[in-house]
């Protein structure tokens, strides 16, 4: 069975793809692009100083520990760091989420954002990305697969369902996410609201039914939508705006229906 691809969404309804005019940019696309940058600059440089503060103070209070030998005094620093990280990584979860919240520095479904133009709804979208990579990337790694990193990306605008389990930095644009109940995302796997097509952003929701395996490294399109306890074969590729029944197997490049039963996921 060949999967279900919505083409009307992919061309707009009208069975063609918009034509875009390649141009130079304007003064005005300049100055929001500048604003942009020193915006985020400044709004990053704040959350990390507020995420790290807390931290450093609580190791600065077990410097002052007078504890005698020396070598005991560097174990009870070690042992600090990791509940020093944590506290840093925790905050900078949070402030990250509630400054993009706060400044409507979110994706939106269903834009078309030609990146000539350097609209403010395409440098939201990029300074979201920016606020969101420094999470993934000072965090990420160490709390994947985790119900921290859940936790994290509810706040930052996904809905996810209960005992969801996300094992991969590849998830990006939470707000357009929406995963049910017992949804696994494999390492390595690929989630996003958001493609770039003929100089275009182009933005849609991702919705995973509950149930939904996506195994390793592959890679699921945008408006992508499955039934409940639907699997994705590990190293698979879902095409954009694909419909994929529930309980079924689903593998290959791009995924065809296989069967039924599991896939690899961890």
């Amino acid at each position: 069975m060949v999967v279900a691809v919505d083409s009307g969404a992919m061309t707009g309804g009208n069975g063609a793809e918009p034509a875009f005019v390649h141009r130079a940019w304007s003064a005005g696309a300049v100055l929001r692009f500048g604003w942009s940058i020193v915006s985020v600059f400044v709004v990053q440089s704040l959350i990390l100083a507020f995420a790290i503060v807390p931290a450093a103070v609580f190791y600065q209070w077990h410097l002052r520990w007078g504890l005698s030998p020396w070598w005991l005094r560097g174990v009870l620093l070690g042992a600090a760091t990791v509940p020093a990280y944590l506290i840093f990584a925790h905050l900078l979860m949070l402030f990250s989420a509630l400054a993009c919240r706060v400044l409507g520095w979110r994706p939106q479904a269903g834009q078309v954002m030609p990146i000539a133009e350097l609209g403010w709804p395409l440098l939201d979208w990029a300074r979201y990305s920016i606020v969101s990579h420094v999470v993934r990337l000072l965090v990420g790694s160490c709390l994947r697969a985790t119900p921290m990193w859940v936790w994290y990306l509810r706040l930052d605008g996904a809905r996810i369902g209960r005992r969801a389990w996300v094992n991969s930095l590849g998830v990006t644009d939470h707000p357009l996410l929406d995963l049910g109940d017992d949804v696994v995302v494999g390492a390595g796997a690929h989630l996003s609201g958001h493609t770039v097509e003929r100089g275009a952003v182009r933005t849609a929701e991702l919705r995973l039914a509950a149930g939904t395996t996506v195994g390793v490294n592959s890679i699921v399109g945008i408006g992508v939508t499955t039934g409940a306890d639907c699997h994705i074969g590990a190293l698979s590729y879902v095409p954009k705006y694909a419909r994929l029944d529930g309980g079924t197997t689903y593998a290959g490049v791009p995924v065809r229906a296989v069967g039924t039963g599991s896939a690899t996921t961890s």
